[in-house]
């Protein structure tokens, strides 16, 4: 093992591994390792300048002892503020916080660490598989697992588990799964795996491992702090911040499966407005278009876009629109795209990615040629006209099979960078809009990774299920996908996928859907609403009229009791429109999430790290959802200090579990006094 301080960085060489760990913003490392040459130095989520750091190298000796006496072997450690690296001879690492051991690399083979651990299992730290037919090489990467250790963040998982110790996630995206590499750990540093290689980790019992698929570079981020808070401000300034998000946007968002023309769409903007309700977003959903890769409106249902959106725009509304990264191969698009190399290449068999409603391929958005065009097209067929916003669904993206071997881009083979896909999707239009200067760019997106938070990005929780465990699930997904650094999050309202709106008690999960989300951050109507037995618009196998549409998803649509308390619940949410501008700043300024762990506000009570079925709304609003059928009571927990419950203006002193009436037209929501 060979040691060099490189200009404040402690670089270290063994058996063709090259390793470097530097200093890379307040109290944290970077940390990489290579068996080439030299590293690929992409900086994949690090895109924020950092200040230089005082940080202070020492390279020297230690004792180890080899069974009948001890010599000397060499060391080195790095010290960057809180935060302490330690890299004993074997290259095995060991961070320290305050002089107290906080994560250590896994190693159990002859010449690892002064211990009573195995040395004869030939386990290493850093395991470097070389992928035959390629220069790249699989990694796996292994952690020792700290006894009692809550693990956080890491995006959105669809499982009943907010913390992550014990489970088994996916490096991977999904349709409702977000990869987002961040974990926050109840020790008191945040860990962010910078590679969007497909992969897998496991925060297991007996250790943690780290898998890429493929890759060139190890390479991931530590930071040390005493709070969740204080990691998250670390976290954001290194992969960046979410804009300001716009006053104007903080209030409805109104959707459905799907609006199938334009004066389906301007009547329902007519009807609010009669009813004295204000929509700040209207959704027009996928195939109001001819075949997927045109992206445009079909005239034979939109004959006038323009004159549509103006409208829209005199009621203070604004416009966003489906686009999907899919093109048919029946869309005018598709041969210019071949042509240029503009699609994702497949390894093997046909060229097909995507199968829904035609044969198609997806974009490549790593190449900035294929942005080029994607803008190109969307800005006359759509912004030109005063579309506002652009909901990019589909931008896992959604293959037709999740085979990853399979699929190639430009920058590399999908096993090796497709985590950033959703990231690269949404720059076609974030990076364009601000070149068009016009506010803070806000659009909607079914993915992300780390550092989206940054492009403009609202991630929605997916195509889910309409039952009360879905419910349960997006609880935690919303608050790990907070603690991932991305605070601009929320779901379908009611989940996806309905079989018929009649039924009460889908009607009851509604109503409990709604009340949740007047407390996130977007405030979003939106749904597949069965049951379907409305006839298409023509017969055609294409174009805007071939395709379902659900049933009305209207706030009125659920009958006059259930529209009283979407009404109500309306208000609460209008009311606290200055509150949740001081949230979106916040997120702005520090990276806090609007909807947040318990442990978030109160990290000195352990029994907030125990609790996913309640969260804050900000620093003000315990917010106590209603998970299950015909529930209509619930208990919760109050941290010390003084409550009111909203519903009936009672206080209460903290410290203790409550239990409280919720009633159909309630949700318990108390006010921090």
């Amino acid at each position: 093992m060979r040691f060099v301080n490189d200009n404040g960085a402690l670089m270290f060489y063994n058996r063709g591994e090259t390793g470097r760990i530097e200093a890379w913003g307040k109290d944290s490392f970077r940390v990489r390792a290579t068996m080439r040459r030299k590293f690929t130095d992409r900086p994949w989520a690090l895109t924020e300048p950092v200040p230089k750091c005082d940080t202070k190298v020492e390279i020297g000796e230690e004792d180890f002892y080899t069974g009948d006496r001890f010599i000397k072997v060499p060391m080195a450690t790095i010290t960057n503020g809180r935060i302490k690296a330690v890299v004993n001879f074997a290259g095995v690492i060991s961070f320290f916080k305050d002089d107290k051991l906080i994560l250590r690399e896994y190693y159990r083979s002859y010449g690892g660490t002064i211990s009573k651990e195995s040395r004869c299992l030939k386990i290493v730290n850093r395991e470097w598989r070389g992928i035959i037919g390629s220069n790249n090489y699989t990694l796996n990467l292994k952690f020792e697992s700290n006894e009692g250790e809550k693990i956080f963040g890491m995006g959105q998982y669809q499982q009943p588990f907010m913390d992550h110790k014990g489970c088994v996630l996916e490096l991977a995206q999904r349709n409702s799964q977000i990869s987002v590499p961040f974990a926050v750990s109840s020790l008191g540093y945040g860990f962010l795996w910078n590679n969007p290689a497909v992969g897998r980790v496991t925060f297991g019992k007996n250790y943690t491992e780290w898998i890429a698929q493929s890759t060139k570079d190890m390479d991931y981020w530590i930071t040390a702090a005493d709070t969740p808070k204080e990691i998250l401000y670390n976290y954001t300034a290194v992969t960046g911040r979410a804009d300001m998000f716009p006053e104007d946007l903080m209030g409805l968002w109104q959707c459905k499966l799907r609006y199938r023309t334009q004066e389906e769409v301007l009547s329902v903007a007519r009807k609010y407005k009669e009813e004295g309700i204000k929509i700040d977003m209207i959704v027009i959903d996928f195939f109001h278009w001819t075949v997927q890769g045109d992206w445009k409106f079909d005239e034979k249902y939109w004959p006038d876009p323009k004159a549509m959106v103006d409208e829209l725009h005199s009621m203070g509304i604004k416009v966003i629109v489906s686009v999907w990264p899919s093109v048919d191969r029946r869309s005018e698009n598709f041969g210019p795209m071949m042509e240029r190399g503009l699609l994702i290449k497949t390894e093997r068999g046909a060229a097909q990615t995507y199968d829904y409603m035609g044969d198609c391929v997806e974009i490549d958005p790593f190449n900035p040629e294929t942005r080029d065009y994607v803008w190109e097209v969307c800005k006359k067929n759509y912004y030109d006209y005063g579309i506002d916003a652009f909901w990019l669904d589909n931008s896992e993206p959604d293959y037709c099979v999740y085979d990853f071997d399979n699929y190639r881009y430009c920058d590399g083979p999908a096993l090796e960078i497709s985590n950033m896909y959703p990231q690269m999707y949404s720059r076609i239009f974030y990076d364009n809009m601000v070149k068009q200067g016009k506010g803070p760019v806000v659009n909607l997106l079914r993915c992300a990774w780390a550092g989206s938070q940054k492009y403009g990005n609202v991630v929605w929780s997916g195509d889910v299920p309409s039952t009360f465990e879905a419910f349960a699930d997006q609880i935690q997904c919303g608050i790990n996908m907070g603690l991932a650094g991305i605070p601009w999050w929320t779901t379908d309202i009611g989940g996806f996928m309905t079989d018929d709106v009649k039924d009460p008690d889908f009607q009851q999960l509604l109503i409990r859907w709604y009340q949740f989300a007047v407390y996130s951050a977007v405030f979003r109507m939106h749904g597949d609403r069965g049951p379907y037995n409305i006839p298409p618009l023509d017969d055609r196998d294409w174009g805007g009229g071939f395709q379902k549409t659900g049933q009305p998803n209207e706030l009125w649509s659920y009958g006059e009791d259930n529209y009283k308390i979407m009404r109500k619940y309306y208000d609460i949410r209008i009311s606290m429109k200055d509150y949740i501008k001081k949230l979106y700043e916040e997120a702005h300024t520090n990276g806090s999430p609007l909807m947040r762990a318990m442990f978030y506000e109160f990290p000195d009570d352990p029994k907030c790290w125990e609790l996913q079925d309640q969260y804050m709304f900000g620093d003000k609003y315990l917010v106590a959802p209603i998970l299950k059928l015909n529930q209509f009571e619930r208990e919760v927990y109050l941290p010390k200090g003084t409550w009111k419950l909203t519903s009936t203006g009672e206080t209460y002193n903290g410290g203790c579990t409550v239990r409280v009436a919720a009633p159909i037209e309630y949700m318990p929501v108390f006010e921090r006094l």
